[in-house]
């Protein structure tokens, strides 16, 4: 961290915020105050003392747990202090993106257990009841996830994967997906996905799998095979990913965007790191405009085909700047089944977004088109 210093107008900048313990006592050590600094969900009930001496004016602190007396004392120095709220399955302060250990905590009692679970079932029962307090908190969480995954991002050349949720374990085309994200990911790209089943795990998984040899994808490509689907049982197909997470401990790093929207679909538990909304259209465009290496589209079906167009719709326009390149993959998928490029080529046509997009017959082609587009 590099804060400016006290006595300078808050900047509004990421590196006045205080997101883990170990950083607070850093900013304390270093500058003696926390005046202007927001602290996001860190516990401080073990530092009273420092509460108590330290000038807090301008300070804002989210969600954190702290003694009466240092909350009374941070508030009367101009502090904004929100306390946690109880009784919820989710942090809606929270400093950084989830894991899949902390979404799916409490497997080994099943799925229905987990944290994952359990906001889901908090966003049904609260997402019509018109409760001004459940949708601002829902609001507060996505943003402080979408802060969380800028933070997360910076310096990445991201390279978004779509695809659709029903492409199952066992296929071929789940192992090509897999060899697909193994292969951008060893180019040095950072995978982003959906961060649900199907296409979107196949993935993720190859991007965990990037560090190892081609005996482990074999191998976990068996694992996974005995539960294909997240139906009938979520429990089933989780514990088939945490087994091969446990035999190859490890693995690369990529992202995953899911979203509590379509809850009945689950994370998958491969992405290291999982920036789950309430919201799906802040998920959606989020997850898209941070695909500046470009985007792979495997086949899929209406989620997929919003995607490309939510896609193309910037690169048309040129609103994020420079188009960034665009990969069909399966030409019968996308020229007969559904019929998508020949609009998508339509639309790019005398644009400058005509050169950064490629229609590919098979997935193996997918890395060397995106270089070819620039990507």
């Amino acid at each position: 961290m590099h804060p400016t210093t006290p006595a300078q107008p808050f900047d509004g900048s990421h590196d006045r915020e205080i997101e883990s313990l170990a950083e607070f006592d850093e900013v304390v050590r270093a500058h003696g105050t926390l005046s202007h600094f927001r602290v996001q969900s860190v516990d401080l009930t073990d530092r009273t003392d420092a509460l108590l001496a330290l000038d807090t004016s301008g300070a804002v602190f989210l969600g954190c747990p702290m003694a009466p007396e240092a909350a009374t004392k941070s508030r009367a120095s101009g502090a904004l202090v929100f306390p946690p709220v109880p009784g919820l399955s989710f942090d809606p302060y929270r400093g950084f993106v989830y894991s899949p250990d902390e979404l799916f905590a409490s497997l080994d009692e099943g799925y229905e257990a987990t944290p994952d679970a359990r906001t889901y079932a908090w966003f049904q029962r609260t997402k019509a009841d018109g409760d001004i307090f459940g949708s601002m908190l829902r609001s507060i969480h996505d943003d402080a996830v979408t802060d969380a995954l800028d933070e997360l991002l910076v310096g990445e050349s991201v390279v978004g994967v779509m695809g659709g949720h029903a492409m199952a374990r066992g296929t071929e085309a789940y192992a090509g997906a897999a060899r697909l994200g193994r292969e951008l990911t060893r180019a040095g790209l950072m995978v982003a996905t959906g961060g649900g089943p199907g296409a979107m795990e196949a993935a993720n998984l190859g991007a965990y799998a990037a560090p190892f040899d081609d005996e482990m994808l074999t191998a976990a490509l068996g694992i996974l095979v005995k539960a294909p689907k997240f139906t009938p049982s979520v429990t089933e197909w989780a514990k088939a990913a945490f087994e091969v997470r446990a035999g190859w401990p490890g693995g690369g790093p990529s992202v995953g965007i899911p979203t509590w929207f379509y809850g009945h679909e689950p994370p998958n538990p491969f992405a290291a790191h999982l920036a789950k909304y309430f919201s799906n259209a802040t998920r959606e465009d989020g997850l898209l405009a941070r695909c500046t290496a470009g985007v792979v589209f495997l086949p899929g079906a209406a989620g997929t085909v919003q995607e490309i167009f939510d896609n193309a719709t910037p690169n048309y326009y040129g609103s994020r700047g420079e188009p960034t390149p665009m990969v069909l993959v399966d030409r019968e998928h996308w020229t007969q089944r559904l019929p998508a490029w020949p609009l998508l080529r339509s639309l790019a046509q005398e644009r400058a977004m005509e050169s950064r997009i490629a229609l590919v017959d098979r997935i193996e082609e997918a890395p060397e088109a995106l270089k070819r587009l620039g990507g």
